[in-house]
């Protein structure tokens, strides 16, 4: 009976190695050009200056974006993928036989990484209205009359 005890601590105690030894929640870096840019996530993160860092848990995803005055907004979608660490708690789990484990690491999101990470958004200036979209171009050539005969 004390075996069949001592080997469920055991499998309990290695449970959700990629839990363990990669924690729930990732810091996510951001950065925008230019750097006084305002940044929010639909997470309900925010800074006022680049770059930031922000914590989210490893599970999920989210929008980050980014707005300045005389700057059209822009905005990145940031996914969750499986990544090699992660796949190597996995895999750990598997040798040492802790299938709660991989349940654990499943559920928890311990495997996936945010992609991207760091993220970057370069915000493109508005044209001035009263500047010409035309710099540096020739006028559009103008039709010729048809010849009459």
């Amino acid at each position: 009976m004390k075996s069949v005890v001592c080997v469920i601590a055991c499998a309990i105690l290695v449970t959700g190695c990629a839990s363990i030894a990669r924690g729930t929640s990732e810091e996510v870096v951001i950065n925008a050009e230019p750097a006084d840019a305002r940044i929010t996530t639909t997470l309900g993160h925010s800074c006022k200056t680049s770059p930031c860092t922000v914590k989210v848990s490893r599970k999920k995803t989210f929008t980050v974006h980014a707005a300045k005055e005389g700057y059209k907004p822009g905005q990145v979608f940031v996914d969750t993928k499986m990544s090699g660490k992660g796949a190597a708690g996995l895999a750990g789990n598997l040798l040492v036989g802790g299938v709660i484990g991989v349940g654990v690491d499943a559920v928890s999101g311990a495997t996936l990484d945010h992609d991207p990470n760091p993220v970057t958004i370069r915000l493109v200036p508005v044209e001035d209205p009263g500047e010409s979209t035309n710099i540096g171009k020739p006028p559009a050539a103008q039709a010729e009359p048809a010849p009459t005969s």
